[in-house]
């Protein structure tokens, strides 16, 4: 739990402190940000971006990418369920499920262009640059 009197700065607004102290009492017990948060870096090279997505703990067949209305969502899901009744274990049922999702204005990019790889829990997709549109020259107008 967070120490809100140290944690709060003289810049932020009163109710920023509210806000915050909200937010907690309604987040699970077991909440770990590290899960659902998806730290994104983006770097930019000469003819695309690169955005690396730490997603740790999760396969590739639980991360999936859809592109619409220029918005690039990335959802993973991951469940796992062990009902064995083995004498060996203690428990009779184990359940774990965590999903996450996060949304990125990417624009009008080609959907056959994004390129998507996930290795050593990070998934790094490559969007490509749109060519720039130079403005056309206008005519000179003659004077009558």
């Amino acid at each position: 739990m967070k120490n809100y009197l140290t944690s709060y700065n003289r810049n932020n607004h009163p109710f920023d402190l509210i806000d915050s102290a909200f937010d907690d009492f309604f987040r699970p017990l077991f909440y770990d940000e590290k899960l659902d948060a998806m730290k994104t870096d983006i770097r930019e090279t000469k003819d695309s971006y690169i955005m690396d997505v730490e997603m740790p703990g999760f396969d590739k067949e639980d991360i999936n990418l859809d592109v619409d209305n220029g918005y690039l969502t990335i959802r993973a899901e991951k469940k796992e369920k062990d009902e064995s009744g083995k004498e060996d274990h203690r428990y009779v049922r184990k359940e774990r499920s965590v999903s996450c999702q996060r949304s990125y204005y990417i624009g009008d990019t080609e959907e056959d262009a994004i390129k998507a790889k996930y290795d050593k829990g990070v998934l790094t997709v490559t969007l490509p640059k749109k060519e720039e549109k130079k403005p056309e020259s206008k005519k000179s107008i003659a004077i009558e």
